[in-house]
This record gives C-alpha cells, sequence and structure tokens, in this order.
C-alpha cells in the first residue's frame, strides 16, 4: 500500500474537492491528536439529531478511506485504496464489538475508532479489488458481520467516495504495519 493512499477534504462536506492525499497513518495521527478534539466534544453535547447532523457536516474534516478522487464521486476516483470504511452506528456495547472486530478472524483491522457521534465504530480493512468490486465486499462483509456478530453497518459503505469524519479519539487502533516510526 502506498503512502499517499487517501483523499483528505477540509470543512464543510459541500467542499467535494480534496485539499491533498495523505496516508492512513496520518488519518490516525489526525484522529489521536487534540486537532478535533473541541468539534467532537460540542457534537456530544448536541441532543437533537437534526441539529447533531448539521454541526458534523460543517465543523468535520473528513477522508475518503476507499481512494483517491479528483473530485468526491464515485465517477471521479483516481485510485481505489484497497481499504473499506464499516460504520457502525448507535451501538450499545462499543467496547464489546471493538475487541470483536479487533480479534476477527477473516479480516485484519487497519484503523479503528469511535465516531464523531461517539455512540459508534468506523472499522477499516483490506480488500481485493482486482478480485471483487468495491459493492460485492462490501455485501459480503456485511452479511458475514451481520451473521458473525449481529450488527449490520451503514449501507453507505457501499459507495466509493463515502465521506467519512474525522474526530477526536485517543484510543483509535491503527495496524502497527502502517506506523513508519513506533509509538
Amino acid at each position: 500500500m502506498n503512502n499517499s493512499n487517501i483523499s483528505f477534504f477540509t470543512k464543510p462536506i459541500t467542499n467535494t474537492y480534496p485539499y491533498r492525499n495523505i496516508s492512513l497513518e496520518q488519518v490516525y495521527k489526525l484522529i489521536k491528536s487534540d486537532r478535533y478534539k473541541e468539534q467532537t466534544k460540542i457534537l456530544r453535547n448536541i441532543l437533537l439529531p437534526k441539529s447533531a447532523r448539521k454541526y458534523k457536516a460543517e465543523h468535520f474534516d473528513y477522508v475518503t478511506f476507499s481512494g483517491t478522487f479528483a473530485k468526491r464521486a464515485d465517477k471521479d476516483l483516481i485510485q481505489h485504496s484497497n481499504l473499506l470504511c464499516l460504520d457502525f452506528d448507535h451501538i450499545e456495547n462499543l467496547k464489546e464489538l471493538k475487541k470483536s472486530l479487533l480479534n476477527d478472524q477473516y479480516f485484519e483491522t487497519q484503523l479503528l475508532f469511535i465516531s464523531p457521534s461517539g455512540d459508534g465504530i468506523k472499522w477499516i480493512i483490506e480488500i481485493d479489488t482486482q478480485k471483487e468490486t468495491h459493492q460485492n465486499w462490501f455485501q459480503a462483509i456485511s452479511n458475514y458481520l451481520h451473521s458473525s456478530y449481529k450488527v449490520i453497518p451503514d449501507a453507505s459503505g457501499k459507495d466509493i467516495s463515502r465521506a467519512c469524519f474525522l474526530p477526536h479519539d485517543t484510543d483509535v487502533f491503527i495496524n502497527p504495519k502502517h506506523l513508519t516510526e513506533k509509538q
């Protein structure tokens, strides 16, 4: 995997042109840092779902884990990263699901973090788009996750250009193979 395989976009979500391409390690460092700490804290205290969605859309930078793009649209994909972001919303036992995903016997976690809202998980894994399409991988893995863990990822993950907002999470996990320096 190359070092710049994800497009990074600056807020707001209406900005569909990437600022630059970054590595998984750079995403990890952004999430672990204090860069999004205040926005994440504010978002998690907004009680109305519509207000929370609006705040998130206006105040969080985001990435497209599945590749680099000229513009955030499936048709503007430059190169697929062979990564798939699975998004689990409104999870009752985050710690249990996090542990299960980190120890999954079939899929090696590349990155895992708590979502901006604080009640979900973003799980990034590798796929091989030479063997199957992004959408076929998403459907197969969704079926596997439902039968194995009784969870269903957000259907938006089937979109290659799906935006993923970057929150603050000091416990973000990254597969050590993506680190250029020891933590």
